[in-house]
This record gives C-alpha cells, structure tokens and sequence, in this order.
C-alpha cells in the first residue's frame, strides 16, 4: 500500500503539490479561528455561593449561615452534591450540579433558592453569587506599577477599582477582574475616650450619625412661575470637612450642637487589602 501511494505520488507531481499547498491554507486557517484550549476544562458544573457576615466567628457563620444555606440548595433540582465552607466572618458553598447541566440555568436555579432563604439568615448577611468561571478559568495576572514614583499605593489600587477593573471586565470572555494587594482609601474617625464621657456620647450614637449624614433624600416638586423644581437633600460626605461637621447631638445643658471633631480626630487613611 505504501509502495504504491509512493508510486502515484512520483508520477503525479502538481496533484501532490496541489494537495500540499491546500493542506497548508487549511492549517494555517484552523490555527487562526478553531478554538484552542491548553488545559482541557474537565472541572464538575458548579455555583459558588459567597456569605459575609463580618466579625463572626467561623463556628456562629457554620450553624446559622452555611447550614441553613447547604440545607436549602440540597433540594435544587439536577443538584449532585453541596459542600460548605465556613471562616472567620465568610462562608463559601459549592454547589455541583449534574453533568451537562447549562451553567447559567444552574445560577438562576440557585438565584431561585437564595431567595427563599435570604429572609431567615441573621441580619448583616450578605449573600452573593461567584463569578461565572470554572476552576481553569484564572488565565492571567498583572500588576500595577507606577516607575515614575508619583503615585502611591492608594492611588493605584482607586485607579484599579474605578477604572482598569471595568475596561478588563467589558472585555468577552472575561468573567471576573479580582483585585489583591493595595491600601483602599477610606475615612478614619479616632475617638478620644475623655472627650466621649465629658459630652456624654457612646460610640453607638456616633456611628448612627455619621450613617444617616451620608445620604441624600428626595423631596417635593414646587411649581413655580410654570415651571417644576425638584427639591432634594445632598447630604454625601465628600471630604474630611463634611465628617467633622457632623453633627451628633445637642448637649442637654447650654443646647450647643456636638460636632464629629469636638470629640474626635477626623483624618485619611488607607486601610491594606
């Protein structure tokens, strides 16, 4: 059989080349648009279910989070096996579903479940879905460097969460930008322990003031001369100026309100992440 492909081969010389040349456009096409994959993606179809509920320990987050939650989505449907993990103030739940399983019909199904549930957890969880990946799908990692000095940790991880993170994210096939390592800016509230007693204020009260002074509230449309003005209260922190001018209580005695920065030292930090 080899003797004579040899044979018509010699004898057919433009008819081997033909072949050849059209072999090599073929190749060249398939590297070009047929999908490759270097590790083969042979991982179960699965749902991460993400619960935070911070400051609690991992025994309070296994008997009143991850339990109530791997009970429930045990019952979905085309479910194979649920596994909890709980931590310090998180819990994570995989959830594998059967072979074949469309993953985006997983999601919904567990969308459906989280719902039913969500309203006999503690109050402060927070119950998230992962991103739309498989264990294989961490293809690449980069860091953020400024070779000029002029921008510091802090600014670099701002640039990253408000602007990289999005332009990588609107990119197809890209599921997840997850973010490590640098210092996220945030607003600092040192409270000095005298001055608390002298005016009498607790911690609890400072915390609910500088919660309801960060918001903005709608109110009434005023018609004026034919026209219509929306009145509303913008009411968001903006700088350390904002924080400190806070205002917390007025003092029982002289009726003088308490500030933010009459018992406190307002400044910016950055905390490490």
């Amino acid at each position: 059989m080899v003797t004579r492909i040899i044979e018509a081969s010699g004898r057919n010389p433009f008819l081997v080349l033909t072949l050849v040349a059209f072999l090599l456009v073929a190749s060249l096409w398939a590297v070009k648009h047929v999908p490759l994959d270097a590790i083969p993606d042979l991982s179960d179809v699965q749902v991460i279910v993400v619960a935070e509920w911070p400051g609690q320990s991992p025994d309070l987050m296994e008997d009143q989070v991850t339990y109530p939650l791997v009970a429930s989505l045990v019952a979905a449907p085309k479910v194979k096996t649920v596994r909890g993990y709980s931590y310090f103030g998180q819990a994570f739940i995989y959830v594998l579903f059967e072979d074949g399983t469309d993953l985006y019909w997983a999601r919904s199904r567990v969308l459906e479940y989280l719902d039913r549930i969500k309203g006999r957890l503690p109050e402060g969880v927070r119950v998230s879905l992962g991103p739309d990946a498989t264990g294989v799908g961490w293809v690449f990692e980069y860091a953020l460097v400024d070779r000029s000095g002029r921008h510091d940790l802090s600014e670099l991880r701002t640039f990253q969460d408000f602007y990289l993170k999005y332009w990588l994210e609107a990119v197809p096939g890209v599921a997840e930008v997850a973010t490590v390592g640098g210092f996220v800016k945030q607003y600092q509230v040192l409270l000095d322990p005298v001055k608390l007693y002298a005016h009498g204020v607790s911690v609890l009260e400072i915390i609910k003031a500088i919660r309801k002074s960060n918001l903005e509230v709608g109110g009434r449309i005023i018609e004026f001369s034919g026209k219509e003005f929306f009145v509303r209260g913008r009411g968001y922190i903006k700088g350390l100026k904002d924080l400190e001018n806070i205002v917390i209580r007025n003092d029982p005695r002289t009726g003088t309100p308490v500030l933010v920065k009459d018992i406190a030292e307002v400044r910016l930090g950055a905390e490490l992440r």
